[in-house]
């Protein structure tokens, strides 16, 4: 099974709960009126696009219709279709690679979303690109956490610094960044504790690794990825904001979207935090975390059964 049919697969909750529900409306519907608009913004909401993204699409559709785009309940789909690819699309490019020294990724997120599984998957997809990847165990705080990557690193072929646990962080990213720059690696990516988002001490240590990894290297960190579990909906976004306010979140990773009907969050992220959803995950295999494609999110969204 390739990618995109995963993909399909993975979103089939969502598509339960977001395109069949308009599909029901639309063959409940002959015409466009105002109790089809309301119940289509129902639907979006008990979707999770979040409200803000909801009165945006709303007033999308309203133009369209204006402009006889949408002249009929069937001519929604591929209207909405549309739209949210488009709204997902932006900001979509890759970090550029640097001129010297390696790409730094600085991982991020509360624990439980799956941040060390997405740190092994991503090592493992560019190590199957032929790239030197080395991961820095910066999530001192869970022993527990340091062995994990240790495990994906042997599995996957990737280099880890680490320390005993306990020790300072942002000593580790600095003995990362020094050690990735002495090996020649291409990629460094720096695992962070995950301790509750609320707990504003957790935010001052992120900056503080932050930092010390800019010092250490021009340009650095490249990436800051916030890792999601896409089973949270709502509680994501308020996740994401306090990440974003904190370290300078470049994007997102969205986990265990194959186990939710919630993966309409991922519009929410792109529209109301402006923040690009780089990376998602749809499945427990080591190739089931690949870049985010808007083009291909929205057509497995849409896709019939």
């Amino acid at each position: 099974m390739g990618f995109f049919d995963r993909l399909k697969e993975g979103l089939s909750k969502t598509r339960k709960g977001f395109t069949e529900k308009i599909e029901q409306l639309v063959t409940g519907y002959a015409e466009i009126d105002d109790e089809f608009l309301d119940d289509l913004e129902a639907v979006l909401l008990s979707a999770d696009v979040g409200v803000q993204t909801t009165k945006t699409l709303m007033a999308d559709i309203n133009k369209g219709i204006k402009a006889k785009q949408i002249d009929s309940p069937e001519a929604l789909k591929p209207f909405l279709k549309e739209r949210i690819g488009a709204l997902l699309a932006e900001n979509e490019d890759a970090p550029e690679a640097p001129v010297e020294g390696p790409l730094v990724v600085m991982v991020v997120g509360v624990n439980g979303v799956g941040k060390t599984t997405t740190i092994g998957k991503l090592a493992h997809y560019y190590r199957e690109q032929g790239k030197r990847v080395m991961i820095a165990a910066g999530d001192t705080f869970r022993a527990a956490a340091i062995d994990q990557l240790e495990i994906w690193g042997e599995r996957v072929g990737a280099e880890i610094v680490k320390q005993s646990a306990g020790s300072d962080p942002a000593a580790v990213a600095f003995d990362a960044v020094q050690a990735a720059k002495a090996r020649k690696a291409d990629l460094l990516i720096i695992d962070t504790a995950g301790r509750l988002h609320t707990k504003s001490n957790l935010m001052e240590e992120l900056k503080k690794v932050h930092r010390v990894i800019a010092r250490e290297l021009t340009g650095a960190p490249h990436e800051v990825l916030l890792v999601l579990d896409g089973t949270t909906g709502q509680n994501a976004m308020s996740q994401a904001r306090l990440f974003k306010e904190a370290v300078q979140v470049s994007g997102v990773v969205v986990t265990k979207l194959d186990g939710t009907a919630k993966g309409g969050v991922i519009v929410a992220i792109r529209a109301e935090l402006g923040l690009p959803v780089k990376w998602i995950g749809v499945g427990e295999g080591m190739d089931d975390l690949r870049p985010f494609v808007a083009e291909d999110f929205a057509e497995a969204l849409f896709a019939g059964k």
